[in-house]
């Protein structure tokens, strides 16, 4: 992990350019081609993971059988995963057991019960987790994982964490931002299922303690508690910079309940899920929330300004 590289004065949370990566179903369609976005970017992808097909190469890379091998070749710090779902967990648990810090799961519909293990055996080996349902993440200017910053040109590097729900609207923001002459320290896709492996509280400890992060944008969706976690974590002292936060769905609230909208994570089963009271909970908490996308990046310039 970057800190433990003794880089704090230059650090982004989780992903830098010294940070080696492992590619797990490296030889699938959507890792081949997003692993080119990545290496072409600059990303230090080292290799891939493919059982059965150890000792060929795929996109450039050699490929191993298992993580464990990988790790007598090279030095390793992450892994992305791209493994169907029927075999994430034990993908993911390869990772975690081989002591990487980061796993990034692009996997979706992973199930619950596998989800709780990866969990489990990540909090109990301090591997922070990415996904399921991720589109990945950047740290402008040094590294991405996965589908975000395929766009790369909707990046500049600057002083502004992102930490989005919607893994497509982590191009939307960093856009914006730079529409504006700001830039982003790191975007993370968080994950679209309703189970994650890192909630926006703990993201959020990470941004605090990174000194290239001034703020934070929170793009929010409907469905489970993360935005009231992150409430109390804010209330209570735990992130101490300015917080702009957007709340997607409100639309939603006239709607049956138990109906999910843009991805499963989406879905509004209690009156707590709704986006009006998650709204009214961040503002409580002295997050400022805007009912327009549009107005974060001006508002976000004035303060840093200031």
């Amino acid at each position: 992990m970057n800190e433990a590289k003794g880089k704090a004065i230059t650090m982004s949370i989780l992903l830098d350019e010294n940070t080696a990566v492992v590619v797990q179903g490296l030889t699938g369609a959507q890792a081949t081609n997003d692993t080119k976005f990545c290496l072409d970017y600059g990303t230090k992808i080292v290799a891939g993971v493919v059982p059965g097909r150890g000792g060929t190469e795929a996109g450039g890379l050699p490929v191993y059988d298992t993580v464990k091998e990988a790790q007598s070749h090279h030095h390793i710090d992450a892994s992305v995963i791209y493994v169907p779902a029927s075999g994430a967990r034990d993908a993911a648990l390869e990772a975690i057991e081989a002591g990487l810090g980061l796993v990034v799961i692009i996997t979706e519909n992973i199930p619950y019960h596998d989800l709780i293990d990866i969990n489990y055996y990540a909090k109990k080996r301090g591997t922070v987790v990415i996904g399921p349902n991720t589109n990945g993440m950047i740290s402008p200017g040094k590294a991405k994982l996965g589908i975000v910053g395929n766009v790369a040109w909707a990046f500049e590097p600057g002083n502004v964490g992102i930490l989005s729900r919607s893994g497509g609207m982590c191009h939307d923001l960093g856009y914006s931002l730079k529409r504006q002459g700001l830039g982003v320290s790191t975007s993370v896709s968080m994950g679209g299922d309703p189970m994650i492996g890192s909630s926006f509280s703990y993201l959020l400890a990470l941004f605090e303690k990174d000194p290239e992060t001034e703020a934070v944008i929170l793009f929010c969706d409907p469905g489970p508690s993360y935005e009231e976690d992150a409430a109390d974590f804010i209330k209570n002292g735990g992130f101490t910079k300015p917080v702009a936060a957007f709340l997607t769905g409100h639309f939603i609230e006239s709607m049956p309940r138990g109906v999910s909208f843009g991805h499963s994570g989406a879905m509004v089963e209690r009156n707590s899920d709704s986006p009006s009271n998650k709204a009214q909970i961040l503002k409580d908490a002295g997050v400022q929330v805007f009912e327009k996308l549009a107005d974060i990046p001006a508002y976000l310039k004035k303060i840093l300004k200031e």
